[in-house]
């Protein structure tokens, strides 16, 4: 049983920060009708309480919490046993524990072993993420044990873990300070590049990655693929238009330019004029994002990724 990847980026910092404590993970590895999360989904708690990710968007959490601190608290730990829970429709208790939304989920609940940590499989999925690749775990649900597997196992279920999602952000103005944080919070490994050292410092964008190259030179060493989004804030048409013919040149999966519908009408004549081909000047969204009439720099942030999840989650990368 193979399943559409979720974003894990939280969960595997959370688990190298924790490392040495009892923790659970709970992975979410069936669904049916409108469940709020997709199968891979995971949620990982520490032995004190907290916890990362969520299974549902809250409805069982406290169910889960629960089982986890029973799995914690007894021998489960060192076996390596699992739980496997199935939570449906709530019925006419208010508190009882089920999905209101109408949905139905699976949710497999087991101890972090301490082979799964860095040097085997947790180590095995953050490198392989960091080197550009995906990487295949499968767990027995008879046993509820995890490993590395190929593409030809069948009979397990498996969790696909591809490489994190990257934002590409040309131009260091106030809008993209937002952006970055909105990026960040929703799993993008981050890059603002601005040739401007004014712009670009590390008071303004604290836990982001900065470039200070000319952004067509980064863009093209940051090597986009199919898994980046590339976005110009600079209103320079020296420092956004070498950075678009720069990302039209790779697979990037998002490619947006800000500015006014006649402000992209002046744009893409100017990059034909440059020589870009017709077919590739389509893919730039411009003006960028989703339409909700934004005016401030926050408000367009948010429309901007809008505009990028939208084009990440029709192509599922």
């Amino acid at each position: 049983m193979k399943h559409s990847a979720a974003e894990h980026s939280r969960i595997f910092a959370s688990v190298i920060e924790w490392r040495g404590a009892r923790m659970v993970l709970a992975t979410v590895i069936e669904t049916w009708r409108s469940a709020p999360c997709p199968a891979g989904t995971h949620m990982l708690i520490h032995e004190d309480g907290r916890f990362v990710g969520s299974v549902s968007g809250g409805c069982v959490e406290s169910d889960v919490l629960q089982t986890a601190s029973d799995i914690m608290a007894s021998d489960i730990m060192g076996g390596g046993t699992h739980i496997i829970r199935r939570y449906g429709v709530a019925d006419g208790a208010a508190w009882e524990v089920g999905l209101p939304c109408g949905g139905d989920i699976v949710v497999m609940i087991q101890p972090v072993l301490p082979e799964y940590f860095p040097g085997t499989l947790f180590g095995a999925i953050i490198d392989a993420r960091a080197a550009g690749k995906t990487i295949l775990i499968g767990t027995d649900l008879t046993t509820g044990q995890s490993r590395v597997v190929d593409d030809s196992n069948t009979d397990i279920f498996i969790n696909p873990y591809p490489p994190q999602r990257r934002l590409l952000i040309i131009g260091a103005v106030e809008i993209a300070v937002s952006l970055s944080a909105i990026a960040s919070s929703t799993g993008f490994d981050v890059t603002v590049i601005d040739p401007r050292a004014r712009f670009l410092t590390k008071e303004r964008f604290p836990g982001i990655t900065l470039d200070d190259r000319w952004p067509d030179e980064a863009v093209t060493a940051l090597n986009p693929d199919s898994r980046t989004a590339i976005v110009t804030l600079s209103h320079d048409t020296k420092i956004d238009d070498p950075a678009l013919m720069a990302a039209l040149a790779s697979p990037a999966a998002y490619v947006a330019a800000l500015g006014s519908k006649a402000s992209h009408a002046a744009r893409l004549k100017r990059l034909r004029d440059a020589g870009v081909d017709a077919g590739q000047l389509d893919r730039i969204e411009g003006p960028a994002g989703v339409a909700i009439n934004a005016i401030s720099a926050p408000e367009i942030a948010l429309s901007i990724a809008g505009g990028m999840i939208r084009a990440f989650n029709d192509g599922l990368r």
